[in-house]
């Protein structure tokens, strides 16, 4: 009989080790998904045409809350956890409720669940959420195109709107992002990179996604989504560590077992946290992974105007995912307008009720406003929470141009940051390193 199995997911990972693992294996029948982190991707479909022969019908998305029910329901005999920066403590809990009902709990690893490309890889991971791994990438893009090679990103997934439509995406300019309908959390990882003129790969089917990358390049660059391992095998791996969370080298999943495979580890942001911190990670980073290299690096944070911020009432917007399940109560915009001399205006009180609703959800964002754009309704709650804070200058900390996106009744003012180099001869030494090798 085939064994019956429950992936446990948040519309990434769970497609991805599904179309490798489980697609195709008649052993084994996948009754359904389920859906957690981000808002209004349960109660869809996996749909057939990506689900293949064997599921006609595709496959049920539900909420994870159902994860008990499911497992009585459906006689489930395995349950596969297969998403990212949660607490250990939260997997095991998870393990517990699967556990109880019968089934095996699983956790797939990198020898089945990594593609192995054509071309060599260069993959960006990080131990959480926020830690500056967007930028690191787009550091090493430019080391690499200045060294003659045609790289392609390739993003970790993002697929929260039609699934069979978001295949297999290629992005070039901003005008593929408008006809892909992205949503504000998608432009924040795209964006920067198209401005930086690279092209970014991204989707569902990677075993697709990797071979459409192929074709237009000798190097991929995985640019990696919260503390996930790389969905291509690389050939070599760049982990951040943050020290100002340290101590979150260990506590979330994968990102400890993502800091044990590292073949180079950058402690980010060495120069916004205290020296003692920045001491404690690095030497944490030895004695978890003593076989790799760990190199300092900077995150220099700067207002496209600091005149237009000083001593002016600041409403500071910051990117989503840092905040929520990233776990931080600001971000570089805070950080930017309190050293510019601005007063900090807390929007929670003028936040309408999906915003506030966010903070419920997390109560340790502090007097900023994370970035929430998962859908149109949650834009437009965003743009409604802007515009009543009586504040006179917006900081917009996301990495994309907020106000192209939204009508904002508010000058913006944009913080910016980006990978910078502390020690020689730091991540670029290692790179050219790298490309060296015969």
């Amino acid at each position: 009989m085939r064994r019956r199995v429950l992936i446990l997911g948040a519309a990434g990972r769970d497609f991805h080790n599904f179309n490798l693992v489980y697609r195709d294996d008649p052993a084994v029948e996948v009754v359904a998904f389920t859906a957690a982190q981000i808002p209004g991707i349960a109660d869809r479909r996996y749909p057939p045409e990506l689900a293949g022969p064997r599921y006609p019908e595709g496959i049920p998305i539900r909420d994870e809350a159902d994860l008990d029910l499911l497992c009585h329901e459906h006689r489930i005999d395995a349950v596969v956890f297969a998403y990212s920066d949660v607490p250990h403590a939260q997997v095991m809990h998870l393990a517990s409720r699967a556990l109880a009902a019968g089934a095996d709990f699983i956790l797939l690893g990198s020898a089945r669940t990594q593609i192995k490309a054509g071309v060599p890889v260069i993959a960006v991971s990080a131990v959480r959420t926020g830690c500056g791994k967007s930028q690191t990438a787009r550091y090493l893009s430019g080391l690499l195109k200045a060294a003659g090679r045609r790289v392609a990103v390739i993003r970790h997934p993002m697929p929260y709107g039609d699934l069979a439509r978001q295949a297999v995406q290629r992005f070039a300019a901003r005008a593929d992002l408008d006809a892909a309908e992205c949503t504000l959390e998608e432009r924040e990882e795209y964006e920067p990179h198209l401005a930086c003129g690279n092209v970014v790969f991204a989707g569902v089917d990677y075993a697709r996604i990797v071979a459409a990358a192929e074709a237009e390049a000798d190097l991929i660059l995985w640019d990696g989504g919260n503390n996930d391992f790389p969905f291509v095998r690389p050939d070599l791996h760049i982990v951040l560590v943050d020290p100002l969370r340290p101590g979150h080298e260990t506590t979330h999943h994968p990102g400890e077992a993502v800091l044990r495979m590292a073949d180079v580890v950058i402690v980010a942001k060495s120069d916004a946290a205290v020296r003692a911190d920045v001491r404690r990670v690095t030497e944490a980073a030895r004695a978890i992974n003593p076989r790799a290299p760990v190199i300092l690096a900077a995150s220099p944070v700067r207002l496209d105007d600091v005149a237009a911020v000083r001593g002016r009432r600041v409403l500071v917007v910051e990117d989503g995912p840092t905040l929520t399940h990233g776990g931080m109560p600001w971000g570089a915009g805070h950080v930017a307008a309190l050293q510019a001399g601005a007063e900090i205006v807390d929007p929670r009180p003028f936040a309408g009720p999906d915003i506030r609703a966010l903070y419920a959800r997390y109560p340790h964002i502090g007097e900023v406003l994370p970035a929430a754009g998962y859908s149109r309704t949650q834009l437009d709650a965003l743009r409604q929470a802007i515009n009543a804070t009586p504040a006179d200058i917006v900081v917009s900390a996301t990495p994309i141009d907020l106000a192209a996106l939204i009508q904002v009744h508010k000058p913006v003012v944009r913080a910016r940051y980006e990978f910078a180099e502390v020690e020689t001869p730091g991540l670029a030494g290692a790179v050219e390193a790298f490309l060296a090798k015969p």
